[in-house]
C-alpha cells in the first residue's frame, strides 16, 4: 500500500503522525511511504532521517494524490478539502463531533475516515487517545500556572504557594486520563487540589496512586458550583468518546470566580466542557472573559512536539500496521476494537456521537464491510 505523511498545517502544529521508526517498519512489511518535505522538522526530525528510513520525500499535492493510506496528526482544514480523494483512507484525529460540517465534507467525498480518538478497548480504555490526552493533562497545570502570572492578566498566585502563604487551589473536573495526570503534576508541584468525577472508582483510583494527597468529589452541579467558585485554576478534562463534551460550567459559574482566576479546556477538541470557552491556538493562547483568563488551545500537544510525535507513533503503528497489511475492510474484519475508530465508510456516517451531532442516524459498520 502507499501510505502518505502530509506536513501538518494547523496554526503552531508542529507534530508529524510518523516517525522515522514508523517508516522503517511500514517499508519492512513491504509498502511504500511518501513523506511531505518539512514535515518532521518542528518536531525536530529532519527529512535525512526520513530518507534514510526508506521514506521517499516529496511535495503535499504528490502525497495527497498517491496515498492510499494518509496518516495525520490533526484533522484536514479546509484548504485541503480539494485533496481529498474517494476511497481514500484518512487516519488521524478528527474530533467530528465538534466540526460536523468537516463530517459531512467527509462523507460527501466518500472517505473512510478513521479517528484515533474513538478507537476503544473492550474494558472502555482509548489507548490513541491516551498519550495525547496524558501529555496534555500534564501541560495543563503547567500553562494554569502561566497564565496566573501577572503580566498575562492572572492573579499573581504561585500555585506551590511559599513559606507561611497557603497555595493555589485547582480543581480538575474529569478523573480520566488527562485529568489524572493533571492531578500528578498539580500535587506534585504543591498545588491545594481537587477533582470531581462521577466514578466513585476512578476517584478512589487517583486518590490511591496519589497517597490521599488531593480532595476527591462526586461530579454533580452544586459540588462543581462550590469547587469552581473558589478555584484559582480550573482545568476541564472530561471526555465522552467521539460526542460533544457536556458544558459542565456556565457562564454564571465564570463569573463567579475571582477576578484573574484561569481557566484551562483541555476538552476544547471536543466543543469545550465550559461555556466561555473557544478555540484558541499556540499564536494566541488566551483571552479573558468574565474577568477569568482562558487557555483553550485545541492541539496542546503540539507545543511539546518531540515528544507528543513519539507517544502518537507509539500507539498507533500497530493499527496503521493492519490497516496497510490488509486494507481497511479486511482490518476491520480482523480487528473489531478497530471498528470504533470508524466514523465516514462508504459516504456514511457510522460512530453514534458524530451521527448524533450531525442529525443523521448512524449506519453500523458491519452492514458496510
Amino acid at each position: 500500500m502507499i501510505v502518505g505523511v502530509p506536513r501538518e498545517i494547523k496554526d503552531e502544529e508542529k507534530r508529524v503522525a510518523l516517525t522515522p521508526s514508523g517508516v522503517g517498519a511500514l517499508v519492512a512489511h513491504g509498502h511504500t511511504v511518501l513523506v511531505e518535505r518539512g514535515a518532521g522538522a518542528g518536531s525536530s526530525l529532519p527529512d535525512a532521517l526520513y530518507r534514510d528510513a526508506g521514506a521517499s520525500l516529496s511535495d503535499a499535492p504528490t502525497v495527497w494524490s498517491r496515498a492510499e493510506l494518509v496518516l495525520k496528526v490533526k484533522e484536514p482544514l479546509p484548504s485541503e478539502y480539494g485533496l481529498l480523494r474517494p476511497e481514500q483512507v484518512l487516519f488521524t484525529y478528527l474530533h467530528l463531533a465538534a466540526n460536523p460540517d468537516l463530517a459531512r465534507v467527509l462523507a460527501e467525498k466518500r472517505l473512510r475516515a478513521l479517528a484515533y480518538e474513538t478507537l476503544q478497548l473492550p474494558d472502555g480504555s482509548l489507548p490513541l487517545l491516551a498519550p495525547m490526552s496524558e501529555i496534555a493533562g500534564r501541560l495543563a497545570v503547567q500553562v494554569g500556572a502561566w497564565c496566573l502570572e501577572a503580566q498575562n492578566g492572572g492573579r499573581g498566585v504561585l500555585l506551590s504557594g511559599a513559606a507561611g502563604v497557603r497555595p493555589g487551589k485547582v480543581v480538575i473536573i474529569g478523573a480520566g486520563m488527562a485529568g489524572t495526570a493533571a492531578c500528578q503534576v498539580a500535587v506534585g508541584i504543591g498545588a491545594d487540589v481537587s477533582v470531581l468525577d462521577i466514578d466513585p472508582a476512578r476517584l478512589r483510583y487517583v486518590s490511591d496512586i496519589l497517597g490521599g494527597h488531593l480532595t476527591t468529589v462526586m461530579s454533580n452541579r452544586a459540588n462543581i458550583e462550590e469547587e469552581v467558585t473558589h478555584a484559582d485554576l480550573v482545568i476541564g478534562a472530561v471526555l465522552i468518546p467521539g460526542a460533544r463534551a457536556p458544558r459542565l460550567v456556565p457562564r454564571t459559574m465564570v463569573a463567579a470566580m475571582r477576578p484573574g482566576s484561569a481557566i484551562v479546556d483541555i476538552s476544547i477538541d471536543q466543543g469545550g466542557c465550559v461555556e466561555t470557552a473557544r478555540p484558541t491556538s499556540h499564536a494566541r493562547p488566551t483571552f479573558v472573559d468574565e474577568g477569568v483568563v482562558h487557555y483553550c488551545v485545541t492541539n496542546m500537544p503540539g507545543v511539546v512536539a518531540h515528544t507528543s510525535t513519539y507517544a502518537l507513533t507509539n500507539a498507533t503503528l500497530q493499527y496503521a500496521l493492519e490497516i496497510a497489511d490488509h486494507g481497511v475492510e479486511e482490518a476491520l474484519r480482523r480487528r473489531p476494537t478497530l471498528r470504533g475508530a470508524a466514523n465516514v465508510l462508504g459516504g456514511r456516517i457510522t460512530h453514534p456521537g458524530v451521527a448524533a451531532a450531525v442529525g443523521v442516524e448512524p449506519v453500523a459498520v458491519d452492514s458496510l464491510l
